[in-house]
């Protein structure tokens, strides 16, 4: 069992019909980066918020050795896991700052302050603007204060959903830099939802391959270096997944 999240037989249904996500089992060790990829709608954001505890989910949701299955959101958030959405659903016409604090809700004072002026210098993008209404940023500065809104709260598991979405490459290879660099200085634990997969291997150490709300092929980052097998991978899992 990985030591920091297991997840075990996970699944989440919209109502009757099939599973959006069925019986799906991976391990997220501390320190590590594990990558969620697959076509739209193969149930990668489910397993996200289903593990935040957004959405009611049948299975196991093991963080540090307990099942925390039928925690709320707000407990998981407490205990070290962050979500960042999706879409950045930063607040708009709160500025950059109120947006930090926001994040830090759950914090004492002075931690929230030492977390704030962290994020702040890992950003310096946004420190700059850090009195400016969120809206005013630019799409690359508000995926930073995204991400910097979720570091705030010190989680030990952080879920980002699509990152680099609406981005130019330039600015996805930003906020990747500045997310190496944080998983170097400290034991984060990331799950990464991705379809770009030249720059989820950038970052990660393994990904699941998913179809249909399901886990259909599994492989390490060290192995997808060989251009052969990295061609292998796209053409069984991510390109029937499209097709």
């Amino acid at each position: 069992m990985s030591d920091l999240l297991a997840i075990n037989n996970l699944t989440v249904s919209y109502g009757a019909g099939s599973s959006a996500v069925d019986r799906i089992g991976f391990g997220v060790d501390r320190g590590s980066v594990v990558a969620l990829l697959g076509a739209n709608g193969a149930g990668k954001s489910s397993i996200m918020k289903a593990v935040a505890g957004l959405i009611p989910a049948q299975g196991e949701v093991v963080f540090e050795g307990e099942n925390i299955a039928a925690q709320p959101a707000r407990a998981r958030v407490a205990r070290g896991i962050v979500y960042v959405p999706e879409g950045r659903e930063i607040v708009g016409n709160l500025t950059v700052r109120e947006n930090l604090v926001m994040g830090g809700y759950q914090k004492p004072a002075a931690e929230r302050k030492r977390r704030m002026d962290m994020v702040l210098d890992l950003f310096p993008e946004i420190a700059e603007k850090v009195d400016r209404s969120a809206w005013r940023l630019s799409g690359g500065e508000q995926q930073m204060l995204a991400i910097g809104r979720g570091l705030v709260a010190d989680p030990k598991l952080i879920l980002l959903d699509e990152p680099s979405l609406g981005l130019a490459p330039l600015l996805v290879r930003r906020v990747f830099d500045r997310l190496r660099k944080i998983r170097e200085e400290s034991e984060l634990a990331i799950v990464l939802v991705e379809q770009n997969l030249a720059v989820t291997m950038r970052l990660c150490d393994e990904l699941h391959f998913l179809r249909g709300g399901r886990i259909v092929g599994h492989r390490t980052a060290e192995e997808l270096k060989d251009e052969t097998a990295r061609q292998e991978a796209i053409d069984a899992f991510l390109g029937a997944a499209a097709a």
